[in-house]
């Protein structure tokens, strides 16, 4: 995957794909459009993508030009509400958005399909309560592999996700981690009033990584059900 997750919006509706383009930008993706049904299927046969959001009158075409080359690809597909369609969409795999959509939910199942998708993370995640700082806000780790970590960040006002890539920083060992965002999600118990945020460990310095791995390392095995 590349370092911006790549998501292609394919649907005839222009003013959709450009909100739901800056939408995802806005939130470190790289969305590129596919509005001519003509050139859908030789566009994603050739074109290198993370997941497709496919309107519901491209989705045959889409989904069988897809399926052929990566039959793991997360493809969402967005539709007037029909249970049937969503129905259908499910028993095959894939992800049914309706309309109107909202932003919250769009960016979320995008985020938790694109990392649902990933390779299975190399080791054990544990529980944790480790306070730090994100971007000056007092935060907290809530579980953590030797791979990455899951933030719970209060919301503030105005406030920003973090950058693709972000900085937290640990009093408790003296260093900060560079953290590279997979995904976004909000608590089911805590509601607007924070945020989950999953990352992975980028580019840290050998004593940085020896630091964090020897945290991971003192916790206890407790294994827990929501991934990175």
């Amino acid at each position: 995957m590349s370092f911006r997750p790549r998501v292609t919006l394919a649907s005839p509706l222009l003013d959709e794909c450009r909100m739901l383009s800056e939408w995802l930008t806005a939130e470190g993706y790289e969305p590129s459009t596919l509005t001519n049904p003509a050139r859908l299927t030789d566009e994603l046969r050739t074109r290198a993508i993370d997941m497709l959001v496919v309107d519901a009158r491209f989705a045959a075409a889409a989904v069988t030009a897809l399926r052929a080359r990566n039959a793991q690809l997360p493809i969402a597909i967005l539709g007037d509400p029909d249970p049937i369609a969503e129905a259908q969409a499910i028993s095959r795999g894939m992800t049914y958005l309706v309309r109107p959509l909202d932003r919250a939910l769009v960016v979320c199942t995008i985020s938790m399909a694109i990392m649902e998708s990933r390779p299975t993370r190399r080791s054990e995640r544990k529980r944790a309560r480790v306070d730090v700082i994100v971007r000056g806000v007092p935060s907290r780790i809530i579980d953590v592999s030797k791979e990455g970590m899951r933030l719970e960040i209060p919301r503030t006002k105005n406030a920003a996700p973090p950058p693709p890539l972000f900085d937290v920083g640990l009093p408790m060992l003296g260093v900060s981690l560079t953290v590279r965002r997979l995904w976004t999600a909000t608590p089911p118990a805590m509601g607007p009033d924070a945020i989950w945020y999953g990352g992975e460990l980028s580019n840290n310095s050998r004593r940085v990584e020896l630091a964090w791995n020897t945290l991971v390392d003192a916790l206890p095995r407790a294994r827990v059900s929501v991934i990175q």
